[in-house]
């Protein structure tokens, strides 16, 4: 059985490219540390834009774990990422059993920008496929992560 995807829709107030580079550059500001492994002792979250680049957090003495890889990338408009992360918050090194998060960028006016989001593939995680998307689906799952993306982008 298809687990359906999560599927949401910003709007930034600011142009598709500083959107976009405040999502993919920057997400070291704006991302929960409650969604980190290291919490509030975490380094740094990068997201390395070319395809195969890795999602990574450091935490403390530069423990390194990777969340995610690029699987698609259109500077400036799009991205699309393995989410490396399993049903009970561990890293996942298996590609297969990973889900997919895709961001597109479009122009919604002179200085706005529309982001639609989507988190897909679920099945991919396995028998807990169906609990994990209801997890994210939560408001505690996506929507505080991307309204701490939309708060960022407002405040600057």
């Amino acid at each position: 059985m298809e687990i359906s995807n999560i599927t949401r829709h910003l709007h930034i107030s600011a142009p598709v490219a500083i959107a976009y580079a405040k999502f993919v550059y920057e997400i070291n500001e704006w991302w929960p540390k409650t969604y980190t492994w290291s919490g509030e002792k975490v380094l740094n979250i990068r997201i390395h834009p070319a395809v195969n680049g890795l999602c990574t957090e450091t935490g403390p003495y530069e423990f390194r774990c990777d969340w995610g890889r690029v699987v698609h990338i259109k500077e400036g408009s799009s991205i699309a990422f393995l989410w490396q992360i399993n049903p009970k918050r561990a890293p996942e090194p298996d590609p297969e059993k990973a889900s997919e998060v895709f961001l597109h960028f479009f122009a919604d006016g002179t200085h706005q920008t529309k982001i639609d989001f989507g988190h897909r593939y679920f099945d991919r995680h396995g028998r807990e496929a169906g609990a994990y998307r209801e997890a994210m689906d939560a408001p505690e799952g996506w929507d505080y992560i991307l309204d701490c993306f939309t708060r960022y982008c407002a405040a600057q």
